[in-house]
C-alpha cells in the first residue's frame, strides 16, 4: 500500500464527491474550515479511505481528525490493522 497513491486517491475523492477544487486540497487543508465537510461527509470520507486501504479505523479515533494529513496519518498509524 503506497501512501502517496492513497493520498492522491483521497484528494480525487474529496474533489469529486464534495465538489471541491482539486487545487484547494492540500495535506494541511482543514476538513471543515477549508473544505467545508460536515461530520457526515467526514464519515463518508473515512469509509472511502477504509475501502481504498483495507484498513479499519475505529470511529472514536477519527473524532480527532481535522486535516487531510490527519486522515492519512490515522490510516497509516502502526496500531491500525
Amino acid at each position: 500500500m503506497n501512501k502517496t497513491r492513497i493520498q492522491e486517491q483521497i484528494f480525487d475523492y474529496i474533489a469529486t464527491t464534495f465538489e471541491v477544487s482539486r487545487d484547494e486540497i492540500h495535506l494541511d487543508s482543514d476538513l471543515k474550515e477549508n473544505l467545508n465537510l460536515d461530520s457526515i461527509d467526514a464519515v463518508d470520507l473515512m469509509v472511502k479511505v477504509q475501502e481504498l486501504t483495507g484498513r479499519k479505523v475505529p470511529p472514536a479515533r477519527f473524532e480527532n481528525v481535522r486535516t487531510v494529513r490527519d486522515v492519512l496519518d490515522l490510516v497509516f498509524a502502526p496500531d491500525n490493522g
